[in-house]
């Protein structure tokens, strides 16, 4: 084969390789437990923020977590809302974070807590976690990608063109 051909053909694979294997896409991902299986992922960017919402299962009151992501791929706590205290949620503000009450509702500002991950459990019991992101909030209900009582690792991450796309991609 003549190099004329040659060298055109291996560049070619050399950028499908590269779009194959090299990571890109940066998303909230969703991993099955403790292992390395993608269970679904959300496409943001670094400083774009999320939120998750879940129904406390004794208070069957609505708790709001905001986050939002790094350049460096940390998830990084900024603010927690509820309604009641009691088992499982906070009593007071550390550090720099601030506690107040709006709109009659409990604020922890300012936390900058940051995560390299989380465990999150989808609810059993009470099964009424969301997913909100984007400055017009889209919603999903976790129940649409999750069975009740999954459990999961949350990690920001770059993702390769083949895991994006064969993965199970959140969209509203």
């Amino acid at each position: 084969m003549k190099a004329s051909k040659v060298i055109p053909a291996l560049i070619i694979l050399l950028i499908i390789i590269c779009l194959i294997f090299i990571p890109v896409k940066t998303a909230v991902v969703f991993y099955h437990e403790n292992t390395n299986r993608i269970e679904a992922f959300l496409p943001l960017k670094a400083e774009d923020s999320f939120q998750i919402i879940f129904k406390h299962s004794i208070h069957l009151a609505d708790v709001v977590e905001k986050y939002h992501i790094t350049a460096d791929l940390e998830i990084i706590q900024d603010e927690i809302i509820f309604e009641q205290f009691g088992i499982g949620m906070p009593s007071n503000a550390e550090g720099e974070a601030k506690f107040e009450m709006k709109d009659g509702k409990y604020r922890i500002s300012n936390l900058n807590q940051a995560f390299e991950s989380m465990n999150i459990r989808n609810g059993k019991t009470v099964s009424e976690h969301r997913l909100v992101w984007g400055t017009d909030e889209k919603m999903i209900w976790f129940n649409d990608y999750f069975e009740p009582g999954a459990w999961f690792k949350v990690q920001a991450e770059k993702l390769t063109l083949l895991q994006y796309l064969k993965g199970v991609k959140i969209s509203e």
